[in-house]
């Protein structure tokens, strides 16, 4: 269960931030940066959380309650920025890091809320139905290949300006503070966008949320590239972007379990993650290869905005209803 994913998750976490401390060669630095910290973010991501969520939160209110989720982890995101620069500047980044470590460790005793006392049935109808067959029940069905690949879009452009922005920022003659104030107000406001995302995906239909998220992004940044670029618009931006940052996380999993039920919930958004890690990646990579080899993020830039479009344009189509199973599910996975 999630109890035991997310304390399996918490020791690496620690293990990882505490190995990043002490190595002293590159090869250890990536393996406890990389395999360490990657595995242990697998392990504490949202579609843990979501899977107790879905089985234990009724469907009327668990859109709301995904939002909440999400909102609280984005606040934590937020609040820790300004911590981890005040122990850097105080005790330094190795020192800094140890004590990040043994914060980490809190997720262990907080995962006692997250204990199951059975699973509760929801969306489509409970039925006896492995792993494997779910997942091949999902990855066959057209509306969760829609949602993979807008998640993968997801993915794709909010790690791109969080890492490369700064970069973005500073080649245009701005200062790194300014870079530092824009990531705190993307943190800030994404708190208010992704429950505000939750609680409107209990009135709205879900995919018209994810489609006007991934539309409202391309317009985003369309004008802000073609606008002054100055602090003020820097901060406008990023304070727009931080409503559309993580939006996309309760109303993606609330269809997923409106569609599939919750008994294989956490798996299921296991692997919509991964769509969105797939993105998270190349949106990284990539802004670092064509940049050295042209010089300039605006290629990237106009990539992001198409994929914005894409996705806007590949979520209108989402079933959101229920499966069917049984004698009519052939016809709902053609």
């Amino acid at each position: 269960g999630a109890f035991r994913v997310l304390l399996v998750g918490a020791v690496l976490y620690a293990a990882g931030l505490v190995g990043m401390a002490l190595s002293t060669s590159s090869i250890a630095f990536a393996m406890t940066t990389g395999v360490l910290i990657g595995a242990a973010q697998a392990g504490t991501t949202y579609a843990v959380i979501y899977g107790v969520i879905g089985r234990q939160i009724p469907a009327e209110k668990r859109s709301w309650a995904m939002g909440v989720a999400a909102a609280a982890g984005s606040f934590g995101q937020f609040l820790m920025v300004p911590v981890e620069g005040w122990l850097i500047s105080s005790f330094g980044w190795q020192e800094a890091l140890l004590f990040l470590g043994a914060a980490v460790l809190l997720i262990m005793p907080l995962a006692l809320g997250l204990r199951e006392p059975g699973f509760a049935g929801g969306g489509a109808p409970v039925r006896d139905q492995s792993i494997m067959h779910a997942l091949r029940e999902a990855l066959r069905y057209r509306s969760f290949q829609l949602l993979m690949a807008g998640y993968f879009v997801c993915g794709f452009q909010v790690v791109f300006i969080g890492v490369h922005m700064p970069s973005y920022l500073k080649d245009n003659g701005l200062s790194p503070q300014v870079a530092s104030y824009a990531l705190a107000l993307i943190g800030l406001f994404n708190v208010i966008g992704t429950y505000a995302a939750g609680a409107l995906g209990q009135r709205l239909a879900k995919r018209h949320i994810l489609a006007f998220i991934y539309l409202a992004r391309a317009v985003v940044i369309t004008i802000f590239l073609i606008v002054p670029l100055t602090p003020m618009s820097v901060y406008v931006f990023a304070s727009v972007m931080g409503l559309l940052w993580l939006s996309t996380i309760p109303p993606t999993n609330a269809v997923v379990a409106q569609i599939f039920g919750v008994a294989h919930l956490s798996m299921l958004g296991g692997f919509v993650f991964f769509s969105h890690q797939i993105g998270s990646f190349l949106g990284v990579w990539l802004g670092g290869v064509l940049y050295d080899r042209t010089g300039s993020y605006d290629i990237v830039w106009y990539i992001a905005i198409a994929l914005g479009v894409f996705a806007a344009l590949i979520n209108l189509p989402v079933r959101e209803s229920p499966i069917a199973r049984g004698p009519q599910r052939a016809g709902a996975l053609a």
